[in-house]
């Protein structure tokens, strides 16, 4: 995806096994589940890093715990936290875009999201974080065909999964 690499030897961990979630349908035709952490890590953690053919789960930038659900309001807010591989990460704008990108065409438009790099994790990180929570630069990124195609190969399932 990129000529140049960041971090040319990263890091790569094991992935999580995967939990068998049973809808709530299953168990109750009535009953309406609550979007839970591990149901939006599911959406994430396979999403590829734009530097190298890893998952985010498998370089570490994404972890369960670091997707915090706030319910108790009328509203559902989540915020997701990930970690650049190294702090001067070139790239951690792109993949803030893609966790962002992935969680608006996964859930309803009501939920809030928060998107935001590890505080101490990246030399940029309130650069970082006010362009992954302006809705206008958020905008504007993803009318750029460049920045939407990187964004759409990073998300493109793999047969991995």
């Amino acid at each position: 995806m990129v000529s140049e690499l960041i971090n040319a030897n990263p890091i790569v961990y094991e992935k999580k096994e995967r939990r068998v979630r049973i809808p709530a349908a299953d168990v109750n035709e009535y009953a309406v589940e609550p979007i839970d952490q591990l149901e939006i890590f599911d959406h994430l953690r396979d999403i590829k890093d734009p530097e190298h053919p890893y998952s985010l789960e498998e370089l570490k930038v994404i972890s369960e715990d670091a997707v915090e659900v706030d319910d108790k309001r009328s509203y559902v807010s989540f915020r997701v936290t990930f970690t650049p591989t190294v702090e001067h990460c070139s790239m951690a704008t792109i993949i803030g875009l893609c966790l962002r990108v992935k969680l608006m065409r996964c859930l309803p438009s009501r939920y809030k999201v928060d998107i935001r790099v590890a505080p101490g994790t990246h030399a940029t990180e309130a650069a970082v974080n006010k362009q992954l929570n302006d809705k206008e630069r958020v905008a504007a990124a993803l009318e750029n065909p460049n920045l939407v195609d990187i964004v759409d190969e990073c998300l493109a399932p793999s047969y991995e999964s």
